[in-house]
Parts: C-alpha cells; structure tokens; sequence
C-alpha cells in the first residue's frame, strides 16, 4: 500500500513536521535565548571571580637546568609536576580547573639556573596563593635521591604566575 495515498499517514506526518518547526522556532526565540543569557551572566561572574585581570590562565613547569637531566627524564618530571598540580587543583579549586581546561589547558615550560631559584621561585608563588607543586626525584637514575628537579605552578591565573616566573626564559 502506497502511504502517501493514505490521507491519514500523510495527516500525521504533517503534523509532525508542523510540530517540530514550530517547537524549533519557538524555542530559538523564547525559552533558548533567555538560558542563554543567564548562562553568559553565570560565566562572566565565574571568570572575574576565577581568573586575574587577563582573564587567562596557565601552568608554568620551571625545570632546574644544572642537573643537565636528558630529555627524557626532563619529560618524566614535567610531567609529575603537572599530575602533582592537577590533582592539587581539582581538591583546591575545581572552577578555576574547569574555566583552565576549558581554556585548552596553556603550559609553559621555563628554566631555573640552580635549586635556590627554584625554592625561591616556590616561596614567591606561595606568598600568591598560587598552586605549587615541587617534584624531588627518587634517585633511581640520574639523579641524586631527594634532588629537587622541577617546580609546577598553576593552573592559575596568568598575570599572577608571570609575576613570580615571568623573567625566565623558555626550556
């Protein structure tokens, strides 16, 4: 049986189409634009509230650059530093997380000259309030056990890190 002969499936079908245009249209002009801007206020409270002046955000991995470590193991503790300053901000701040991951999750990373730096480095982003994360290295390769290797800072808002890591130059 051909359905478009049937003037009750055609009926329906018409409807239907009817329906769903005319829920769209209403929707775009009454229910979806008010939620949107409710949503935009929402953001724009969170981000002044969240982030710096800027508005961006970053993380900053500072490696030592004495310990002439290899490149593979400057990757292995960069990388502890970010797990260390992920997990620390996800207890810490899981808004600023969001609004940083949502930013596409900007790393930098610097270079210290020698352990001083480092801690000051450490004690400066902390006098901020800024997430830090100091990776000392177990000793199991090229490192001497307990070495401090690497600082994470951040996430956090930019022109806060660049206040305590903005005069090092990139790794």
């Amino acid at each position: 049986m051909d359905y478009i002969s049937n003037p009750g499936t055609l009926s329906l079908a018409a409807g239907i189409a009817c329906g769903i245009f005319l829920g769209w249209s209403l929707r775009g002009r009454y229910g979806h634009s008010r939620n949107m801007r409710s949503v935009a206020e929402n953001e724009e409270e969170s981000n002044t509230s969240v982030m710096g002046e800027s508005g961006e955000l970053k993380m900053v991995i500072v490696v030592r650059n004495d310990l002439k470590m290899g490149k593979g193991k400057v990757a292995a503790q960069c990388s502890h530093a970010a797990v260390s300053s992920y997990k620390q901000i996800l207890k810490r701040n899981p808004e600023l997380l969001k609004q940083w991951e949502y930013s596409g999750q900007p790393k930098v990373v610097l270079k210290a000259p020698d352990e001083e730096a480092l801690v000051d480095l450490l004690t400066q982003a902390k006098q901020l309030g800024l997430t830090i994360s100091l990776i000392q290295d177990a000793g199991r390769t090229q490192i001497a056990p307990g070495s401090r290797t690497v600082l994470g800072v951040g996430p956090g808002p930019s022109d806060l890190i660049d206040k305590v890591t903005g005069h090092l130059k990139l790794y």
